[in-house]
């Protein structure tokens, strides 16, 4: 299970970075708020009910200063309601935010660096590259939006010599293909975006992936590859729930048992819901376990994964 706890908060200051973004500065109530690494995020629950929606967002910091915590929210207005309740805040007013995690972590070994950016998902790499100073390692950061207006930290990043910038208002588009097929043998990728720059990476970075260089952090699930309805067996209270097509497998034992099951951002990025896989086969759709974790097939996160087969097994 997950090490992430909750703790209370409020929020310092707000600063507008471009349309529908705004930066929040948090400061945590507990002074023991630990030590983090540039590529962490962690969770804001937005509300003040325990069923309010739970956000994740990435922190802008590389590293814990002590004192406060900064992260970007875009408005999403066809969301769960989670951004719009954090553009509201005013400074002073409380909130809960969890200790943070890291899935994005940079290689210290390798050569090179290739970021690759689109849109919010540029708020990765502001603490990447902060924590690359003073590095000897080469990075390049490849940074699309739609406009300037609409976009986040592009008169900071204008002008940097190890980045490149492309304005879709002016005609600049992100050729992804030809990116990452001049990548070099020993690099790593990063690439943080919507689904549609995400999709795009994976299409052309399969031999990246393969070697282990290639790193996603996403901001939502990819689309639903649809399915059929299967069975979970729980080996240790001896129910068996019945998952229909369009259900997590979560919200089914919470809904046909008594069981509890411990979650938080149900969209697969904290690993509260991490479950022993016993028997079967999981189609994985979190982005917690590495590749490897989910090729091994011996545990499975309950908010967003699926069946491959008819029947699973797991330790509950």
């Amino acid at each position: 299970m997950s090490q992430i706890r909750w703790m209370k908060g409020h929020l310092l200051a707000t600063q507008w970075l471009a349309r529908d973004i705004r930066a929040l500065t948090l400061q945590p109530a507990d002074a023991s708020y630990p030590a983090f690494s540039s590529g962490s995020h962690l969770l804001l629950r937005a509300g003040s009910s325990a069923d309010s929606p739970v956000n994740a967002y990435s922190l802008l910091d590389a590293s814990y200063d002590g004192s406060s915590l900064h992260i970007a929210v875009k408005l999403e207005a066809s969301g769960r309601g989670g951004s719009a309740w954090l553009h509201g805040l005013q400074p002073g007013a409380g909130l809960e935010l969890t200790t943070p995690a890291n899935l994005f972590a940079l290689q210290p070994g390798a050569e090179s660096l290739l970021f690759i950016a689109a849109g919010i998902g540029i708020t990765p790499f502001i603490a990447h590259m902060a924590a690359m100073r003073g590095r000897e390692q080469d990075f390049q950061l490849h940074y699309a939006y739609r406009s300037p207006a609409e976009a986040a930290f592009v008169e900071e990043l204008a002008g940097h010599a190890s980045v490149r910038l492309y304005d879709a208002s002016q005609g600049a588009r992100l050729d992804v293909a030809a990116l990452l097929a001049g990548v070099g043998a020993t690099s790593h990728v990063y690439a943080c975006g919507p689904q549609r720059l995400i999709a795009a990476v994976e299409a052309a970075g399969g031999d990246v992936a393969q070697q282990g260089r290639l790193h996603i952090e996403r901001f939502s699930l990819p689309d639903s590859p649809g399915g059929a309805e299967f069975v979970v067996q729980l080996a240790r209270s001896g129910c068996e729930v019945r998952v229909a097509a369009d259900e997590s497998m979560l919200d089914a034992i919470q809904r046909q048992t008594s069981i509890q099951v411990e979650s938080l951002c149900r969209e697969g990025y904290c690993g509260t819901c991490e479950t022993r896989l016993l028997a079967g086969t999981a189609l994985h759709r979190d982005q917690y376990l590495s590749a490897a974790e989910q090729a091994a097939q011996d545990r499975v996160m309950l908010c967003v994964s699926r069946a491959a087969c008819e029947r699973l097994v797991l330790d509950l």
